[in-house]
C-alpha cells in the first residue's frame, strides 16, 4: 500500500542577500527587482510556485527590501490613475503582480547563509513539507520542474532537490550530488553531497540548482548544523546528513526525515545572479515575447552582422 504524503502548499523564497555583484545598480534597489524585460526577477519566481500550486508564499527578506513588499502589496493611486486612462492592459499587469500569491515576509536578521534563511521560515511552515526557491534561477514556465519535484515528494517523501549537469570544469562552483538511479529516469537517489567540492574531489557533474522540496525534518538538523564555508550555515550539509540518516539502518523514517531524491533538469534555466547570464536571460525572453520578439530579432540580427 502506497504511503499518503502530506500535499505541500507553502513556498520560501529566500531574498536576504546583498546583491554585490550588480552593485552600483543594487545600491537602493533589491537585486531581485531589477527587470528581467518588463518583469522584476523575483515575479517570475513567485508565478513558478504559484503554477506548481503553492500559493502561500514566504519571503525571507533583510535590510532595504521594501520595495518587495511594495511590489506585491496594492499601489491604489497607480490603479486609479490607469483606471482613469482607461489603460486596461498596464492595469492588468499592474494588479496581476498582488494577485499572485498570499504573502508573507519575515527578516533574517544576520546573513549566515542559506540554510539559516531556510531556518528562519520554521514558524510559518510548522510540521509540513515546502519548497524553497532561490531567486537568482529563472526556471522557463514551459519546463514545470517545481511541479514534477512536488509530485516526487508527494509520492516518495522526504526531501528532493533540483540536479542539472554542468561541465566538469564548473562544478566548484555549485554544491555537487553522488546519485544511484531509480525507476525514473529524471529522478535518482541522493547517496551523498558535497558543497562546492574541487574538480578532481567531484563526485559528477550534477550540480544543485536553487529549487529543494524539503521534509519540515530539515529544520532539526539545520539547528544542529555547525557553520561551514564562508561561516555560513550550509543547506547543503543539513541535506547531506538527512542522506546519511535516511541510509543508516538504525533509522526509521520518522528520526530520519525520509529519503532524498533528486530530480535531474533538461530544461531551460536562466541564472540572474551573474551579469552576463542576466543579459542572455534578457535577451532570450525578449526574443521569445510575441510582442517584442519579431522586431527585437531583426534588430539583434543587424546589430550582430553590423559588430562581425
Amino acid at each position: 500500500m502506497t504511503q499518503s504524503h502530506p500535499r505541500i502548499s507553502k513556498a520560501v523564497i529566500p531574498a536576504a542577500g546583498l546583491g554585490t555583484r550588480f552593485l552600483p545598480a543594487t545600491k537602493a534597489t533589491p537585486k531581485e527587482m531589477l527587470p528581467v524585460v518588463d518583469k522584476p526577477a523575483i515575479q517570475y519566481v513567485v508565478e513558478e510556485a504559484v503554477s506548481a500550486g503553492l500559493s502561500d508564499v514566504l519571503m525571507i527578506t533583510g535590510r532595504n527590501k521594501r520595495p518587495l513588499e511594495d511590489h506585491f502589496d496594492r499601489n491604489y493611486e497607480l490603479e486609479e490613475a490607469l483606471s482613469r486612462k482607461g489603460d486596461a492592459g498596464r492595469l492588468a499587469k499592474v494588479q496581476e503582480s498582488s494577485d499572485l500569491a498570499t504573502m508573507h515576509y519575515v527578516r533574517q536578521g544576520d546573513p549566515r547563509g542559506l540554510g539559516h534563511a531556510v531556518l528562519c521560515a520554521e514558524p510559518h511552515v510548522g510540521d509540513q513539507p515546502f519548497a524553497v526557491l532561490l531567486g537568482d534561477d529563472l526556471i522557463d514556465p514551459r519546463d514545470p520542474l517545481l511541479a514534477r519535484m512536488v509530485e516526487v515528494q508527494e509520492r516518495e517523501g522526504g526531501s528532493v532537490i533540483a540536479l542539472m549537469e554542468v561541465d566538469p570544469s564548473q562544478i566548484h562552483l555549485y554544491g555537487c550530488a553522488a546519485v544511484k538511479p531509480t525507476g525514473d529516469s529524471d529522478v535518482v537517489k541522493i547517496t551523498d553531497l558535497v558543497e562546492k567540492p574541487e574538480t578532481a574531489d567531484a563526485p559528477s557533474n550534477l550540480a544543485i540548482i536553487g529549487r529543494y522540496v524539503l521534509d519540515p525534518a530539515v529544520f532539526g538538523v539545520l539547528r544542529e548544523t555547525e557553520p561551514g564555508r564562508g561561516g555560513e550555515i550550509q543547506l547543503t550539509d543539513a541535506l547531506q546528513k538527512l542522506t546519511e540518516a535516511d541510509q543508516s539502518t538504525a533509522a526509521t523514517e520518522s528520526s530520519s526525515g525520509g529519503p532524498v531524491h533528486g530530480v535531474i533538469f533538461k530544461g531551460r534555466r536562466y541564472d540572474t545572479g551573474d551579469r552576463g547570464d542576466y543579459l542572455r536571460a534578457i535577451v532570450r525572453l525578449a526574443c521569445e515575447r510575441e510582442d517584442l520578439g519579431p522586431e527585437f530579432r531583426d534588430w539583434l540580427r543587424s546589430f550582430v552582422n553590423e559588430e562581425m
